[in-house]
Formats: structure tokens, C-alpha cells, sequence
């Protein structure tokens, strides 16, 4: 069997990445390698402390923090988001979801914190991205890639997210991405201070995630890693090509991809889970909030309609849950996610075990990409 160095080198050596963090923890055994280049032009190795776009894995750190809130009383899961989120107060839904955007009814129920929680509030992808709603989740409100400076800041975003109709009414399927956007609006707003602020002091600095956040750290950009999506002519392009936009916070912090990470940060991030909420004797999340984020919550038939984006699996609050044994890697209670710039960190509860992959290449769709594949196929042992 290869080794994890073995592997990444030779997925940075055919060209298929430039460079890769891996890292598998099992228990207190840590067994992290880089691979490769942080750039196509070889000039800077990848190290174990490479800064990353980490995307769409920020979205448990930020259901995390909904979760500390609910704790604290300060919410309820099944409270009424309209008290802080007004511009959700009457939201419209189309007749169909296929239908024209400005064919709508009134949503049957008000949205509360556990739709938001589990991506059934009625806003975000369907598996069929040509329906005439989804249209201006990508035009208006930019969801997608990362854009740090470029998506409108809270209040603007939210006023223009309300004029939208939501695809599906509240609580009847799951779409993916804008609900954890919604949630990074909701922290702020009932935690009465920016996002950024509110996960630095509440789970970065006692997690000791010093690389994390939405803006890179103090001298950060020489360990950014550099970002590139697949050209057509089998080489790679170079994204967001000098950084620069990750140095300062973004008008908009998106819950749903705003952050970067590195692996080490994950890992600390990983193993507060696994330990059921503490982390350096303190506890930051109650073993409920935990056990409910790493809990699948849908039914039988809104994990077949999400099947393009979970392949078969559940989701909790924040990332997907495995439910099923579909392939080598899936353990039933596997809990994490995968992000949009070629990133994936998942925990599995029952034998302690973290996986982390990043990469600096682009997903092309919704599928996860073979070097994510061989990765957890490695980490399994099959």
C-alpha cells in the first residue's frame, strides 16, 4: 500500500493538482504530509502549514457557531428567523419550482433556525441548476466561487436575498449553499457584532486556529496557496492571481465559503468535535449541539433529490452525514464537508478518526474530484 506522501506526490506529479495537504488523526496518532507546489510554476513548495481557500468546509465552523448561540438561549432551533432576518418575514416561493420566477404563492410557514440549519428553509441549488429561480442566486447575490470583495455587504445582500423567491416552500427539500450565507447574517445580527469577530473570540483563538478567518493572518499572504481551475486544454488556470483580496476583511464575510484554513486548524476544529464539544478542558459546544449537527436530518426522498451533491448520504447541520456504505470511505456518522476550491475535512465519530485533504485546484461541479476519492480511499485502508 502507498504511503499518504506517496500518494499526494504522485497526484501533484501528474499534473492533476501542484501541491497537497494531506493529514489522517487517529486518536492521538497525526499523520500529515505535503506534496508538491503551493504554485504551477514550482517556485514555492507546499508545506504543512500552506494557508488555503478553504470554501464550502467553512460551513460546519459557521453552523458550529449557530449551535453556541442555541446553547446560550439566544435562539431556539425551531424560533422564527424573521425576529432577526426581517427581510425573510413574507418570503414568496414559485408555484413551481419550474415555473417562471414572478408565478409565486406566500411560503406556508414561517423559516426558523433548524431550516436554515439544515438547508430546507426553501433558498439555495437544486440538483437541476437551469430552473428559472436559481437564476439570480448566482447573479444577484454572486453565490458561487469565492469573491471576497466582491458581494455586497450584509444588509444589502439580505434586502436583495428577500426580493428573491425561494424555490421550495419551508422545510420540503433540501438546497444546497445559501442557507449557510443566511446563517452568517443571523450570528451577527442576534450575537450583536461582526462574524468575523464573533468566531475569532468564540472559536478561533480558544481552538488556537491562528491562520483562520476571513482575511488572511498578519504576513500570511507568502503561505497562500495559489488557486487555478481546470482550462480546456488540460492545463490549469490561475485564479485570484495575486491573493491580494484575502489580505483585507470582505464587505460580505460568507458563511457558506468565506474562510481560509490550514490543516493543523482543522484538525483543532476536528477534534473539538470528537470530543463531543470541549477542547483544552473548556467547553465550547454542548454534547447536544454536537450530536445534532453530526445527525442526519433528512427524509429517504430529499437525500435522493440531493443525490447530485451528497451521493446517497445525509446531512446534519453544517455538512453531510453518511448513512449509507456506498463507497469504501463511508462510515455510517462519517460527518463533513467538501469545498468548491478542491478542500475536504470530515470527522468519523465512532473511530475517532479525522481526514483532510487540501488542494489549490477548482471542483468543476458538484462531485468530488478522483484525488479526493483516492485520498479517502487511502485513509480507509481499501
Amino acid at each position: 500500500m502507498t504511503t499518504l506522501h506517496g500518494l499526494l506526490k504522485t497526484c501533484a506529479g501528474d499534473g492533476t493538482v501542484p501541491g497537497a495537504v494531506g493529514l489522517v488523526a487517529r486518536g492521538e496518532e497525526v499523520e500529515s504530509e505535503a506534496a508538491g507546489f503551493a504554485d504551477v510554476e514550482g517556485t514555492s513548495p507546499m508545506t504543512r502549514d500552506t494557508i488555503f481557500r478553504i470554501a464550502s468546509v467553512t460551513k460546519p465552523i459557521v453552523a458550529a457557531a449557530v449551535m453556541m448561540l442555541v446553547d446560550e438561549g439566544r435562539i431556539a432551533l425551531d424560533s422564527p428567523v424573521a425576529q432577526w432576518l426581517p427581510e425573510l418575514a413574507s418570503p414568496s416561493v414559485v408555484r413551481t419550482p419550474d415555473g417562471p420566477i414572478d408565478d409565486v404563492v406566500p411560503a406556508a410557514r414561517p423559516i426558523t433556525v433548524e431550516d436554515l440549519l439544515t438547508f430546507r428553509a426553501g433558498y439555495g441549488f437544486p440538483s437541476d441548476f437551469s430552473l428559472p429561480a436559481v437564476a439570480p442566486l448566482f447573479g444577484e447575490l454572486k453565490q458561487g466561487p469565492p469573491q471576497p470583495q466582491a458581494v455586497a455587504e450584509p444588509d444589502e445582500w439580505m434586502a436583495t436575498l428577500g426580493r428573491i423567491p425561494m424555490l421550495r416552500q419551508p422545510g420540503d427539500a433540501w438546497l444546497y449553499n445559501t442557507c449557510s450565507d443566511i446563517q452568517g447574517v443571523l450570528i451577527a445580527r442576534v450575537a450583536e457584532r461582526p462574524l468575523p469577530e464573533f468566531l475569532a473570540e468564540r472559536l478561533f483563538e480558544p481552538l488556537g486556529m491562528a491562520d483562520t478567518g476571513f482575511q488572511l493572518p498578519a504576513g500570511g499572504l507568502d503561505r497562500l496557496a495559489g488557486y487555478y481551475r481546470p482550462d480546456p486544454d488540460g492545463g490549469l488556470e490561475r485564479l485570484d492571481v495575486t491573493g491580494e483580496e484575502w489580505s483585507t476583511l470582505p464587505p460580505f464575510p460568507s458563511g457558506g465559503g468565506g474562510l481560509v484554513s490550514t490543516a493543523g486548524d482543522l484538525l483543532s476544529f476536528a477534534r473539538m468535535l470528537l470530543a463531543e464539544g470541549t477542547a483544552g478542558g473548556r467547553r465550547l459546544l454542548s454534547r447536544a449541539s454536537v450530536r445534532q449537527m453530526t445527525t442526519d436530518h433528512l427524509t429517504p426522498s430529499q437525500r435522493e433529490a440531493a443525490t447530485l451533491f451528497l451521493e446517497g448520504q445525509g446531512w446534519g447541520f453544517g455538512g453531510s452525514v453518511d448513512v449509507q456504505a456506498i463507497a469504501p470511505w463511508n462510515v455510517p456518522g462519517r460527518y463533513g464537508w467538501v469545498g468548491g476550491t478542491g478542500t475536504a475535512a470530515h470527522i468519523i465519530p465512532s473511530t475517532g478518526t479525522v481526514t483532510i485533504l487540501l488542494t489549490q485546484v477548482a471542483m468543476t461541479g458538484p462531485t468530488p474530484p478522483p484525488v479526493m476519492r483516492d485520498f479517502w480511499r487511502w485513509s480507509a485502508g481499501a
